[in-house]
């Protein structure tokens, strides 16, 4: 049984020390786009080609970092105090930037202040994925709701960061399914699919293109998917909506943010190289193989959807009643 903290300390989590520049020196013609989770989950699996299809299309070196920790929190506040001159992006879904407005009283920033959105990449949905910690027997979501009314003690969920939409989407699900399942919070999807196939989280809500090439191989069992209509990828996996959670469809989006301020002639022709490299059949290849949705947008139209966004979760955050300890 684990025995985590539900939510990270704030205070600790967003300390100064976290906050400061990394060792190396950014060269003259470099821009770093600052994830703000570890490697190896999605940001990994977009970013990295893409930005090799940037070359020739985008002037200098394009370079992916992380600054993992708080949810994408760190990442945003250190990328929010960077010069506004194009060389430092935040890279992150949407959660920090249209969900965390109604979730933390006191964030560091300010969405539509602090940022500016200059592309998005792809949109996603999520999958709650049984692993080898739940038996054998257990092929659906009524098998899983069966099972964990059977063990309340072991019927955990594990979700990449506290306060995520994949933590939204499973609170929304066990309290449809009056289940009182407790959260196993974790510093991104890597980490979490790791424990969740190595059997010591039970069952998770992580994004389909990290279980995806498990699912196909039988290692895992994709029990639903969180998007309104079945997900091209998982084409034989109900949604959650079809099996009764009307409220629970949930995609969201990895999308690059610029400090305010930024010149827009910079955001305009960023924006341009990327949507331009995400055609590309190399990047298509991508998308299909890991079961993504490319999206097309100029940076208004992104930051209408990024608007848009942040009223819609006000309303979900209440229902939920879930208060994050900050």
């Amino acid at each position: 049984m684990f025995h985590r903290r539900h939510f990270l300390s704030g205070a600790a989590a967003l300390s100064a020390a976290a906050l400061l520049p990394r060792a190396f020196a950014q060269g003259p013609g470099q821009t770093v786009i600052w994830s703000g989770f570890p490697a190896g989950g999605l940001g990994d699996q977009v970013t990295r080609p893409l930005l090799d299809r940037l070359k020739g299309r985008y002037p200098g070196t394009v370079l992916l970092d992380s600054k993992p920790g708080a949810g994408g929190r760190i990442a945003a506040e250190f990328v929010k105090r960077a010069t506004p001159d194009g060389t430092t992006l935040l890279q992150v879904p949407s959660s920090p930037i249209t969900l965390y407005p109604s979730l933390y009283r006191k964030l560091p920033y300010e969405p539509l202040k602090d940022f500016i959105p200059v592309t998005p990449l792809c949109a996603y949905t999520f999958s709650l994925t049984a692993g080898p910690g739940l038996p054998a027997e257990v092929r659906t979501v009524a098998d899983l709701v069966k099972w964990a009314r059977a063990n309340p003690g072991s019927a955990h969920y594990g979700i990449p960061a506290a306060g995520s939409v994949p933590h939204f989407a499973a609170m929304m699900f066990a309290q449809g399914a009056g289940l009182k399942m407790s959260s196993v919070p974790y510093k991104g999807g890597a980490p979490l699919l790791t424990d969740l196939m190595g059997g010591q989280v039970p069952v998770a809500f992580n994004v389909v293109s990290e279980v995806l090439p498990h699912v196909r191989s039988g290692r895992l069992r994709s029990l639903a998917v969180a998007s309104p209509q079945r997900w091209a990828a998982l084409p034989e996996t109900p949604t959650l909506t079809e099996l009764g959670f009307k409220d629970l469809s949930l995609v969201e989006y990895l999308g690059w943010y610029a400090p305010a301020k930024t010149p827009m002639e910079t955001v305009r022709r960023l924006n341009a190289a990327v949507q331009e490299s995400l055609q590309t059949p190399e990047m298509q290849e991508v998308f299909t193989r890991n079961g993504l949705l490319a999206l097309r947008e100029s940076p208004e139209a992104f930051a209408a959807r990024v608007r848009q966004d942040i009223e819609r979760w006000g309303p979900i955050v209440k229902a939920t009643g879930f208060s994050p300890d900050e």
